[in-house]
């Protein structure tokens, strides 16, 4: 039986309205009652980065898990058990995924598995994945070549060959300006995810770099800089001197504030910025310093957006905000990292109904044969010879008016893309 939106939102309609334990009555079901999860539960393991110095995106994907696994239990559980989510910290160090994930699986004895955040996490636990059978969604890896797991299933796509994708979708959006830019200055962090897509990596060197030199731009800069940055200046200097038009941060996290901080102290800013995979909410904070800076995204909530997707993406949206404002997230908008999120959880959920047992290979190989159905991607199809990278639906997002808005491409746009101010 497959997790449909349909069915879903069916549920979770009679859910909302229902308290398990009194047996209230539904309107939204014809006054039947909601399923009741029974028996012993089903559990899922994973880590997140609740500290260090993935935490603040950790947390979107922790408020994200929670508020699917509630809604899922209210909903009737999973097989007609209720879902357990047992989250370890790894403290954003991957050299503790591993052996975290290890224990979880051997000693904890969870039924199933769930990947944590940031892609040299991701390999990380995916080994141990691979080495004890379990089917793994993953939230965000991005680098499709070395996810060669069969049953590593991501929530995140940006297609098989990102390092592509991603450059050429960017000079497409900013190619459609009045003027576009010309001068180019490129600096990467030095994080799998980021590197791989500014240089490529194997036997495909392709990336943000060569992209650029391709299409004539003139790149004016070029740095790598390791993830332990702490001293931006220095990087915001050489960046201000070269005078690039476009500035490309192959970063992740803060890195997009950290560089406009370091750019702001010296009275600069460049006309137009672009950021990987930055935290969401911290660069809002900056306020006028970061108008303009655009990214990648899959799911933004604009109201164009949300009209089109319907009722029940906007009770998760409202829901996920309310969850975010309790818990002091500076950021509290369900956007990209929180669809990716949801977008992981249901994929599991279709594999397990799919499968109707909690047997590992039946879970992998149903969601190789059917696919799963999600709330804010729509269809997701597997294919193990593209290392399950489905057709990628990302986007371009630029912040207008203090708040993350989908600019291009057109047809999916929520508003225009702005050129640089004056």
């Amino acid at each position: 039986m497959r997790f449909t939106r349909s069915r879903a939102l069916t549920a979770l309609a009679a859910a909302l309205l229902a308290v398990a334990a009194t047996g209230c009555e539904s309107k939204s079901s014809g006054g039947g009652a909601a399923p009741q999860a029974s028996g012993a539960p089903i559990v899922v393991g994973s880590t997140l980065s609740l500290s260090g110095a993935f935490a603040a995106t950790g947390m979107i994907h922790k408020i994200a898990g929670e508020e699917f696994v509630d809604r899922l239990n209210a909903a009737g559980g999973l097989l007609g058990r209720p879902v357990k989510w047992v989250v370890r910290d790894d403290e954003s160090d991957q050299a503790k995924v591993a052996t975290l994930y290890e224990q979880l699986i051997s000693q904890d004895k969870v039924d199933l598995i769930i990947g944590p955040y940031a892609t040299p996490n991701i390999l990380s636990a995916m080994a141990v994945a691979a080495r004890h059978g379990y089917v793994m969604p993953q939230h965000t890896a991005v680098i499709a070549p070395l996810l060669t797991y069969p049953c590593q299933f991501p929530a995140w796509s940006l297609g098989p060959t990102p390092n592509e994708f991603v450059p050429n979708q960017l000079f497409d959006a900013v190619a459609s300006l009045p003027s576009p830019p010309k001068r180019v200055a490129i600096v990467t962090n030095q994080n799998g995810s980021t590197d791989f897509v500014s240089y490529g990596s194997g036997n495909n060197k392709t990336g943000m770099v060569s992209i650029a030199r391709q299409r004539g731009l003139d790149l004016v800069l070029e740095v790598r800089y390791p993830p332990t940055t702490t001293d931006w200046a220095p990087l915001a200097a050489r960046i201000r001197d070269a005078k690039p038009d476009l500035l490309i941060n192959d970063g992740l996290g803060v890195d997009p504030v950290n560089l406009l901080q370091a750019m702001a102290q010296l009275n600069y800013k460049p006309p137009m910025m672009f950021s990987l995979f930055p935290s969401p909410g911290p660069p809002l904070g900056l306020g006028a310093t970061a108008e303009g800076l655009l990214s990648v995204t899959i799911f933004e909530p604009n109201k164009p957006t949300l009209d089109k997707l319907g009722a029940e993406a906007t009770e998760i949206v409202n829901e996920f905000k309310t969850r975010a404002t309790a818990a002091k997230l500076p950021y509290t908008v369900f956007e990209t990292q929180a669809a990716a999120s949801w977008n992981a959880w249901e994929i599991l959920v279709a594999g397990v109904k799919g499968a109707g047992s909690l047997d590992q290979k039946a879970i992998c190989d149903k969601l190789h044969a059917d696919g799963a159905d999600t709330t804010f991607s729509g269809h997701l199809t597997f294919d193990p010879a593209k290392n399950n990278f489905w057709e990628t639906t990302s986007a371009i997002k630029q912040i207008q008016n203090g708040d993350w808005v989908t600019v291009w491409p057109a047809d999916r746009a929520a508003a225009q893309l702005r050129p640089p101010a004056s």
